[in-house]
Order: C-alpha cells, then structure tokens, then sequence
C-alpha cells in the first residue's frame, strides 16, 4: 500500500526525493503522512483537494475493507 502511495504521489511531484511517508497504525486505522516539498504541496493537494481526494480514493479501494485509511499531507 505505502509502495503504490510512494509511485502516485512522486510522479506528481517535481521534486520526488523529498518525498517521505511514514505509516502509523491508531487500533483499527491506518494513518499515512505524505511529506513533499513546500513547492510541491499544492501539485498533490489540486485546486479544491482534488488530486487529494483522488489519491485518497484509489488507496482505499485496494485496501482492505476492514481497515480504515487516512492519508495526510503536509510540507516539510
């Protein structure tokens, strides 16, 4: 799962070797923090949390349904 959200978010980046993800497990949830570059916050974000929502949606239709994804994106 970090692998696949790893490909996505540094093929949209201009900067991918800043990218870092750290995954935390809070009980039944699993919490993903994307860190990019201050440069590169608004390409994952999109206007409006487009992008976001969209690499949101795709992370959580190959996870497992009975673990709950949350995926957060901050600058460095």
């Amino acid at each position: 799962m970090q692998e696949m959200l790893s490909y996505i978010v540094k093929n949209l980046v201009s900067n991918p070797d800043a990218v870092e993800i750290v995954a935390e497990n809070q009980g039944k949830t699993k919490v993903y923090k994307v860190k990019v570059d201050d440069k590169d916050l608004g390409c994952v974000i999109g206007r409006g949390g487009v992008i976001a929502n969209a690499i949101r949606t795709v992370v959580k239709s190959t996870s497992d349904k009975k673990e709950r994804i949350v995926i957060k994106f901050d600058s460095k």
